[in-house]
């Protein structure tokens, strides 16, 4: 996997970069795994626009991941490794001894043809799924669930990884990518290894179309707005925020810098130490 840059044919080339796509081995997916996606465009069930700035896009299909990894002591053979366009990671195509198909996350290393498995017989190698307690310590891993039996929600895009730093007590401690650390029980399951296609941050999108083909549409700066439009709208020439409370949102809910997570948080007290260092 890599970058690939073109020549400045034209100024959305000139500022713009790909992925080379190399460790992509076919490009037709499995058809007994795909489903239909229908778009949202940013808009939950009754109708409303809960996310703005969605819409467009290219249309996809749903590729049905297995994030559990329960199949266990059965060995599963790598078939294929290919894009998916709901992900930035890859996927690979496992088949199973049985005759099961099933899509995984890509880690990063794996190669068509090598043989991963899951459960407490497997050896800790990249892509073999395990319970946190029969994992070695200091190893990184991903997909990791953090409800047993609920199928991996920690570490699942592209690049990121999870070292498994201690256990004690029928729980397991975690040091996340953004510094976090927190603790889960020892039962939940994760892959070993990193998730592939950790390039995929240094691509560069380079011209409004492609965010167009990826559902996204034009921000609009809320100080190039009416006054009847925005809090920050207005005014002759440019103007500051021009309010007590700072940059906000068009129905005045501060926007930068605010905190965002509920207060009661159920996972909240699984966290012995924070993302943010406390300023002294």
């Amino acid at each position: 996997m890599g970058i690939r840059v073109y020549k400045p044919t034209s100024p959305g080339r000139r500022n713009s970069s790909v992925s080379d796509f190399k460790e992509i081995t076919t490009k037709d997916p499995e058809k007994s795994l795909l489903r239909p996606l229908v778009r949202k465009a940013g808009r939950n069930s009754y109708g409303r626009i809960t996310s703005r700035r969605r819409g467009g896009g290219h249309k996809r299909r749903y590729r049905i991941i297995d994030w559990k990894r329960d199949k266990d002591g059965i060995p599963a053979k790598v078939a294929s490794i290919e894009y998916d366009p709901n992900r930035s990671s890859r996927i690979a195509l496992l088949h199973y001894a049985d005759g099961e198909k099933r899509y995984i996350l890509a880690p990063k290393g794996i190669q068509v043809g090598q043989q991963v498995m899951s459960g407490p017989t497997a050896e800790p190698r990249v892509g073999n799924s395990k319970m946190l307690k029969d994992i070695p310590l200091g190893l990184m891993v991903h997909n990791v669930e953090m409800t047993p039996g609920k199928g991996g929600q920690m570490a699942r895009s592209a690049g990121t990884q999870i070292q498994l730093a201690a256990r004690d007590a029928g729980m397991a401690t975690l040091v996340m990518p953004s510094g976090e650390m927190r603790i889960v029980r020892e039962t939940c399951r994760a892959t070993i290894g990193q998730v592939g296609n950790a390039d995929h941050a240094l691509v560069r999108i380079g011209k409004a179309g492609r965010n167009r083909h990826r559902g996204r549409r034009p921000k609009v700066r809320g100080a190039a707005m009416n006054p009847y439009c925005h809090p920050l709208g207005g005014g002759e020439g440019r103007a500051g925020a021009g309010r007590r409370r700072g940059p906000c949102s068009p129905w005045g809910k501060p926007s930068k810098g605010g905190k965002t997570r509920p207060k009661k948080k159920a996972s909240n007290k699984l966290i012995i130490r924070g993302r943010k260092k406390k300023r002294r």
